[in-house]
């Protein structure tokens, strides 16, 4: 809960900065937020949409049903509605080995970083 007084906080990525790296394909990112949500909105174009409920089976290399597509040594770049479940998904992919782990914010964040939106 209070996981900035013990410094795993996760470090914000300039919103430009993912939309370069997610464009080059240096970045992965990776969108938290519920199925309804990004039914409503779309997702950032590209992104990977993992549930913050299934980050578990999906992003633990451990797991059975890990996601073999992502690259615990590449730049993951997570993102929800307003960056709070994206900075407790990123202390998760730490966790998880995942080396460079950073946090976008929300959606609204990709946009103003010129990033394009897709239907889920």
């Amino acid at each position: 809960m209070f996981g900035f007084l013990m410094g795993n906080s996760i470090a914000r990525i300039d919103p430009a900065e993912a939309v370069k790296g997610a464009k080059d394909g240096t970045i992965t990112v990776i969108d938290v937020r519920e199925m309804n949500e990004v039914a409503a909105t779309g997702k950032a174009a590209g992104a990977k949409h993992i549930p913050m409920m299934l980050l578990g089976s999906k992003c633990d290399p451990r797991h059975p049903e890990f996601d073999r597509t992502l690259d615990l040594e590449k730049t993951v770049a997570v993102y929800c509605a307003t960056g709070a479940r994206s900075a407790s998904a990123g202390q998760m992919l730490t966790r998880f080995g995942f080396k460079d782990v950073r946090n976008l914010g929300g959606l609204h964040d990709w946009v103003r970083g010129g990033g394009a939106t897709e239907r889920g």
